[in-house]
């Protein structure tokens, strides 16, 4: 078994690290004899998503995230949307999730269109949303307690065609009123949690590797790993929210 797994903007979306759930993914698939071949797609680069059976866009700043709309422009946004509708999972972060949405709105009312893919928009706030948190994922993305840290001042809103990866239980999620956290449209996993994420929530890694395994082979299973350092600190993280 193999899963080839594309990096989208390693250049310019890394915040805080997310690369490491690329490095978290491809080591998990090791340590179990699947083969990860992890090739990164910088500012510039061309080619089909088709040929990958997941992909990681990691989070940046507002600034990061409007030199990206040129380059998603030119014709990446179809790439992506092709890719969405045709199952391919995805692990989004922050920017990177606000990015598959409609646009962008700060808050002085400069709009950013994005690329539509998955039905939800970002409005600015002045309000910064910061600290650590934690969410129970819904049981479509495999029912994990999640804990992570987020930081943005853009508060998400789902459109009707859409659900939330999981409900809030400390912190604030996608806005800090309606109790929602990240996304979940066809595979597509998109969340505010930055720090990496998936070191720390084995659970929701697996179940996302899994997705990808399934969609392309039909059937798979992953062997159980020693999780029991990665499961004491995120029950320590857990205990403190």
């Amino acid at each position: 078994m193999e899963l080839k797994i594309c990096h989208m903007y390693p250049d310019v979306l890394n915040l805080y690290g997310d690369r490491g759930n690329v490095l978290c993914m491809q080591r998990r698939l090791q340590w179990r004899g699947i083969d990860a071949a992890v090739t990164k797609l910088p500012i510039g680069s061309a080619g089909s998503l088709a040929g990958y059976d997941l992909v990681f866009i990691g989070g940046g700043q507002d600034f990061e995230q409007q030199v990206l709309l040129e380059d998603l422009h030119r014709g990446k946004d179809r790439e992506i949307r092709a890719a969405v509708e045709d199952g391919i999972p995805f692990l989004t972060i922050c920017g990177g999730y606000q990015m598959l949405g409609h646009y962008y709105e700060t808050y002085d009312g400069k709009r950013c269109d994005f690329i539509g893919a998955v039905d939800l928009v970002t409005i600015g706030s002045k309000k910064r949303m910061i600290g650590n948190y934690k969410f129970r994922c819904g049981q479509e993305s495999g029912g994990s307690l999640v804990v992570g840290f987020e930081n943005h001042s853009g508060m998400t809103r789902l459109g009707s065609s859409v659900k939330p990866l999981g409900t809030v239980l400390a912190g604030y999620g996608n806005n800090g009123e309606d109790g929602t956290e990240g996304v979940r449209y066809q595979n597509v996993f998109g969340t505010y949690s930055h720090g990496p994420l998936l070191p720390k929530n084995p659970e929701l890694c697996d179940h996302i590797l899994l997705t990808a395994l399934q969609r392309k082979y039909g059937r798979a299973e992953l062997q159980p790993l020693d999780d029991a350092a990665e499961i004491a600190a995120h029950d320590e993280v857990a205990a403190r929210i």
